[in-house]
């Protein structure tokens, strides 16, 4: 029998920081808030490491190691940002434990920083995820409040 109900193909990424999941519009920077880099959620960090939200490869690593790009398998292509104006640190306070190229699974440890020093030295220490190619992307389901790498802070359901 002919399936009238197509199943959508969804991602699912887990929290890549420790801390509480907010609304994107919250974020204190116009750029992201305003959806201008794409949709997502943001996360306010209680701990200063970022972990893979989902099976993925880097394709992007920023040299001031504020902030990291990956690529599903399904092609979605997502930016960890971590901090608003952190690129003026100019790396200080930041380690990253992959390079452009890396395949890694969800939960797998991509950058450290130092989360006092963001505090102290940015903007914020709010920390956006966001989808950079919408196009690919028909609906997301966010997850507001706590969070931590085993918990999943937005569904991404693919046109």
């Amino acid at each position: 029998m002919f399936n009238l109900f197509k199943k959508k193909n969804s991602i699912e990424l887990k929290s890549p920081v420790k801390g509480r999941a907010i609304n994107i519009k919250d974020v204190p920077d116009e750029v992201f808030a305003s959806g201008m880099l794409g949709n997502g959620i943001a996360i306010e960090p209680t701990e200063g490491i970022v972990y893979s939200p989902c099976d993925c490869e880097i394709v992007n690593m920023f040299p001031t190691k504020h902030a990291v790009g990956i690529k599903t398998k399904e092609g979605l292509e997502i930016l960890i940002h971590i901090g608003i104006d952190t690129v003026e640190m100019k790396g200080e306070g930041f380690d990253s434990f992959v390079n452009i190229g890396d395949k890694v699974k969800a939960g797998d440890k991509l950058i450290s920083f130092d989360l006092e020093l963001v505090k102290s030295k940015a903007k914020s220490s709010i920390t956006p995820i966001v989808i950079t190619n919408m196009d690919l992307v028909e609906s997301i389901e966010p997850f507001y409040g706590d969070c931590d790498s085993s918990k999943t802070v937005l569904k991404a359901f693919l046109k």
